[in-house]
């Protein structure tokens, strides 16, 4: 193994969850153990693999193994344990060369995925094998699509917004009866899943906004696919101007802080988003109208928030429930014994929230 800098070795660091390049990085192949790898990453040593590429992916997994598991630990450790185990397998490095080019044995094409995600590329970089997968995973979300039976078609995420594998929210949108057919907001709408299910339930006009930018472009990527010009994007924060008769809103559901780009949508330190949401909601709801808050109890399980906080929330706010519709998750995590926090998500309901002004707001 022979030690260099990554300053030295004349390579780019790539990039997209402002990691730390490794101060020392050696050089490593297929001789390499997993022993030896594990431990030079949890002492902070970058890896850079310069052998066989599955033999890097099969490492990879090996020191994953290392890592050990949060299972039944409070949800504080596990979240300090992932965010320890990130860093450790983020050490073990691939080289690129320009354009994106991986020069390794058996090594796939990642050109197109890197592009998409780094942009062009003229000279040598280096980046962590774990988000390379992560680059070429989401790439082939992009191009293959979501199956998504409440449209009859296939939403494609773009990398860093978050996919709609969770399909029972979407059920949620696509069966509660409607308010009204004129104007609906979709609050951070992500790939925009339900502002695509509004409109194809016959809402007229649909404002969907976000305050990510590669989160619009890929709304307006898939509402322009699925033949929806009536869609509007806008960057803003929470709401866009104006009132409307309906307001969907299914922001992240656990309040705590975020690791990555891609975990703001399931992470939300102090609640920041929902608190914002439901405090100006009553200046941006119709009279009369409804806000469909779609919210996971598994805060709650997690002892992260309680029921009754969540209630005086809305009361805070000025806000009643009309209603609730509820329903159990899907997903394959909720039927999986090995997953962490499988002993929660097995109990876990997302609901509806069909919220009203408890009385017209009046201005300061």
């Amino acid at each position: 193994m022979n030690p260099l800098s990554i300053k030295d070795d004349g390579r780019r660091w790539l990039t997209t969850v402002a990691a730390i390049p490794p101060r020392t990085v050696v050089t490593v192949d297929d001789r390499v153990t997993a022993d030896e790898a594990y431990r030079l990453a949890v002492s902070g040593t970058g890896l850079a693999w310069h052998g066989d590429f599955p033999n890097a992916r099969n490492l990879l997994a090996a020191m994953s193994r290392r890592c050990g598991s949060a299972a039944g630990k409070p949800f504080r450790d596990h979240r300090i344990h992932q965010a320890r185990r990130a860093r450790i397998l983020g050490r073990l490095l691939v080289p690129l060369d320009p354009g994106h080019v991986l020069p390794l044995r058996r090594g796939p094409d990642v050109r197109a995925a890197c592009t998409e995600v780094y942009g062009p590329s003229e000279t040598a970089s280096l980046v962590s094998l774990r988000e390379l997968l992560g680059v070429v995973g989401a790439h082939e979300w992009r191009v293959n699509g979501v199956e998504i039976p409440a449209l009859g078609a296939k939403i494609h995420p773009h990398h860093g917004v978050f996919s709609p594998v969770r399909g029972e929210y979407v059920d949620l949108v696509a069966r509660t009866p409607l308010p009204s057919k004129e104007l609906a907001f979709d609050i951070g709408t992500g790939t925009g899943v339900l502002a695509a299910v509004l409109a194809r339930r016959g809402v007229e006009r649909v404002v969907a906004t976000d305050t990510e930018p590669r989160a619009l472009a890929c709304a307006r990527e898939n509402f322009e696919r699925l033949g929806f010009p009536h869609v509007e994007t806008l960057e803003t924060d929470v709401f866009p101007p104006g009132r409307a008769a309906l307001i969907v809103c299914n922001p992240p559901w656990l309040p705590a802080r975020a690791h990555t780009p891609l975990e703001r949508a399931v992470y939300d330190p102090g609640s920041r988003m929902l608190n914002a949401f439901l405090d100006r909601l009553p200046w941006h709801l119709e009279p009369g109208g409804e806000a469909w808050l779609i919210l996971s109890d598994l805060a709650e399980l997690l002892g992260l928030r309680t029921r009754a906080q969540l209630l005086r929330t809305f009361e805070r706010s000025g806000l009643e429930v009309r209603g609730r519709e509820d329903t159990r998750p899907r997903h394959r995590r909720a039927t999986d014994p090995r997953d962490p926090l499988h002993v929660f998500r097995a109990r876990e309901v997302t609901s509806l929230w069909r919220l009203t002004n408890r009385a017209a707001p009046v201005p300061d």
